[in-house]
C-alpha cells in the first residue's frame, strides 16, 4: 500500500473514532440518567422500531441522530456511501453549495463505509456490560462491497456506567491491528496504539469457548453442538471439560473484540445453518454488526471464518444471515474447527 493510500486510511480512522466518541457521549448519558434515577429504564430500553437490520430501541435513536449529523458534516466535504443497521445504504455528497444531496448510488469515487453504531444494544441499555460501535471502510467500488473489499476495521467500546476505560482496536489489511486505551468521558488517551497480536498458546481448556445461542428456542441445539465437539476434544486431545467456560455475550463486535485480546479462546455463532437444517427461523449476525471486526481479530492473528471452514465471503448489507467461528490463534482452530465443521455436518438440526 503506497503512502497516500496510508494517509488516506488515516484519515478515514480518525473520522471514524471521532464519531465512536461523539456516539459513546450522549449513550453513556441516557444510561447515567437512568442509573442516577432521573431517568426511567423505558426512556432507552423501549423498543420503537424495526430498521433495515434489526430491532430499533430508544437507545439507538440517540446514536443515529449522530450519525445523521455526522455523515452529512462529511458528506459537505467529499462523497460516501454509509451503511447502517437502521437505513441500509445511503449515498451522499456535496451539493456544490456547502450542502449535501443525495446520490443516485455508489458511482461517486468514494468511501463505502458499514456501521454498526451500537452492536450490543441489549446489553448496554440495561447496564449489564459494553456495547460497541463496530466501523469498517471499503475502497471507493462500483456496488455493494464484500467482505473481502474491506480495507480498515475499527472496534470502539461503549462501557457501562461502571468503567471509564474506552478499548479501542483498529486494523488495516495487510498492516496488522492495534489497541488503545481511553477515558470515557474526557476522551484522553491513557494508552495509544501498541500492536495487537495473538499469543501462540495452543490451549483448547481453561478458558473461554461460547457457542453462542441466546435465544430459548434455539438454544438446545447450539448447545448440544458445542456439547459435541467438547466431547470430541475430551477424547482426542485430553482436555478438561469442566474448564470449558460459556459465556453469551449479545455482541458479535464484542465477541470478536474479546477474541482478539485473548478473552475467548474461540467464539462459534452457527445459528443460522443450526435454524436452517432444522426449518425453523432465528435471528443471527449480519454483515454490518462483526465485518469491522472480524477484519480486526484476522489482523491480530486470529482465525476467523465460517464454522464449516469455508472462508468469509458475503455481502456487506443489512440483510444477509452470517455465520462464524473464531479462535484465538491458529493452533487452536487447526484442533477445533474440523471436529466443529464434522460435528454440525452431523448435526440433527443442520441435517434437518
Amino acid at each position: 500500500m503506497t503512502d497516500p493510500e496510508h494517509e488516506a486510511l488515516r484519515e478515514w480512522l480518525q473520522e471514524l473514532r471521532s464519531l465512536c466518541a461523539a456516539i459513546r457521549g450522549p449513550v453513556r448519558e441516557g444510561l447515567a440518567a437512568v442509573a442516577s434515577g432521573t431517568s426511567a429504564r423505558d426512556d432507552v430500553a423501549r423498543a420503537v422500531g424495526v430498521g433495515a437490520g434489526d430491532t430499533t430501541f430508544a437507545i439507538d435513536v440517540v446514536a443515529e441522530q449522530v450519525v445523521e449529523r455526522w455523515s452529512r458534516g462529511v458528506a459537505a466535504r467529499r462523497p460516501l456511501s454509509l451503511l447502517t443497521e437502521d437505513a441500509g445504504w445511503r449515498h451522499l455528497g456535496p451539493d456544490g453549495r456547502g450542502g449535501v444531496h443525495e446520490l443516485d448510488g455508489f458511482d461517486h469515487a468514494g468511501a463505502r463505509i458499514v456501521l454498526d453504531p451500537i452492536d450490543g444494544t441489549r446489553n448496554v441499555m440495561h447496564d449489564l456490560r459494553s456495547a460497541w460501535v463496530v466501523a469498517s471502510l471499503a475502497r471507493p467500488g462500483a456496488g455493494v462491497p464484500r467482505y473481502a473489499d474491506l480495507v480498515l476495521g475499527l472496534v470502539s467500546e461503549i462501557p457501562d456506567t461502571r468503567s471509564e476505560i474506552v478499548r479501542e482496536l483498529s486494523a488495516v489489511r495487510g498492516s496488522g491491528a492495534s489497541a488503545r486505551i481511553a477515558h470515557a468521558t474526557t476522551g484522553e488517551v491513557l494508552r495509544d496504539d501498541a500492536p495487537l497480536r495473538v499469543d501462540e498458546e495452543a490451549r483448547l481448556d481453561r478458558g473461554y469457548f461460547p457457542y453462542f445461542g441466546y435465544h430459548p428456542a434455539h438454544r438446545a441445539s447450539v448447545q448440544a453442538l458445542g456439547a459435541e465437539v467438547v466431547r470430541r476434544l475430551e477424547d482426542e486431545h485430553g482436555i478438561d471439560p469442566s474448564t470449558v467456560l460459556d459465556d453469551q455475550y449479545i455482541s458479535s463486535g464484542g465477541q470478536l473484540a474479546l477474541l482478539a485480546l485473548g478473552h475467548y479462546r474461540s467464539i462459534v455463532d452457527a445459528r443460522g445453518t443450526l435454524a436452517q437444517g432444522a426449518g425453523v427461523r432465528t435471528q443471527t449476525a449480519k454483515p454490518y454488526d462483526m465485518a469491522g471486526a472480524a477484519l480486526v481479530a484476522q489482523e491480530a492473528g486470529c482465525v476467523v471464518g465460517h464454522p464449516s471452514g469455508a472462508a468469509l465471503d458475503l455481502p456487506l448489507d443489512a440483510e444477509t444471515p452470517v455465520d462464524f467461528a473464531g479462535f484465538h490463534n491458529r493452533a487452536t482452530a487447526d484442533a477445533i474447527l474440523p471436529l466443529l465443521a464434522e460435528s454440525l455436518r452431523r448435526s440433527p438440526s443442520a441435517s434437518g
